[in-house]
């Protein structure tokens, strides 16, 4: 017999999830960002970054360690309710396809719920990236246009309106649905499949929830990685360089680079995407058996 759905509970653990992702995925996040968005060399230069390790060394020389937790303020202010949000998404995702409270949810209704989370999150998503993405491109220097995430905001309003601010909501949903769908599918079989015979999955040890919440991340990102980098492009992107959207941006993509530059940034990503999310996973278990604890359900 499954447990009780509580959308309210997995919106409070979710947020305290988010917190812990931030924290802990920020310096590989700031490097992905930097190496999908950097300037094509011109012939007979080298790249801007050879990589994952020298793009860290040329932030931290550059701008100290601080540097590498650029624009965090903008995904914390965002990703805690964000987080919220979608696993609010989540947990009304599976209420929403049980014909009982303690029904079992197959996989394939897993994803449904998971998708329906990305949808949930796009509102708060789409401009907190397109913030976070700007300030991260922002190398030390004298031409900073960006004074923190208020500034950046006020700049867009003025430049574009609230159409500035949301620019990449159709990329950020072509990014997150099927990725979402696949982050809690995969969570949830991993949970299930390591789970000891005969006991509940909630009695799984601190390694094996670490270990289930990484791979989700894994998943969640091989799925991602092509539409994300496609988002970046756009998101931090001059005014009225992609007139038609993402399609200018995957058209130009795909000239220039070929197919290999949709996993631009692949590395880092996958570094971040194991410790990230299995912080985010850990914190999530920790506050619902918590508010468990707090408020029992009565069956």
């Amino acid at each position: 017999m499954g447990k009780k759905v509580n959308p309210v509970k997995d919106f409070l653990a979710g947020g305290f999830g988010g917190v812990c992702l931030v924290f802990a995925g920020q310096p590989l996040d700031t490097i992905k960002v930097r190496l999908q968005t950097m300037p094509k060399p011109l012939p007979g230069q080298s790249p801007l970054y050879k990589g994952t390790w020298d793009c860290a060394m040329q932030t931290i020389r550059k701008e100290g360690p601080k540097g590498l937790y650029k624009g965090m303020a903008a995904p914390l202010a965002g990703v805690s309710p964000m987080f919220a949000i979608c696993f609010l998404g989540f947990g009304i995702g599976k209420k929403l396809q049980q014909k009982h409270p303690h029904d079992d949810l197959t996989y394939f209704q897993y994803w449904n719920a998971g998708m329906l989370a990305g949808v949930f999150t796009t509102a708060i998503m789409t401009p907190g990236e397109r913030i976070k993405c700007l300030l991260q491109i922002q190398a030390d220097g004298k031409t900073k246009k960006y004074a923190g995430p208020i500034d950046c905001v006020k700049q867009l309003y003025r430049e574009g309106g609230i159409r500035s601010i949301y620019r990449g909501t159709g990329a950020t949903l072509l990014r997150d649905v099927p990725a979402s769908g696949m982050y809690f599918m995969s969570y949830e079989w991993l949970q299930h499949v390591m789970a000891p015979a005969g006991s509940d999955r909630s009695e799984l040890s601190v390694g094996r929830t670490l270990f289930a919440g990484g791979m989700a991340g894994i998943f969640n990102w091989t799925v991602a990685i092509g539409p994300d980098v496609l988002k970046s492009r756009l998101q931090t992107a001059p005014e009225g360089m992609y007139p038609n959207g993402i399609r200018d941006v995957f058209r130009h993509l795909i000239k220039e680079e070929g197919p290999a530059g949709l996993f631009k940034g692949l590395t880092p990503v996958m570094l971040r995407a194991f410790p990230a999310n299995a912080a985010c996973f850990m914190g999530y278990e920790l506050a619902m058996k918590f508010l468990h604890w707090m408020m029992p359900e009565n069956d």
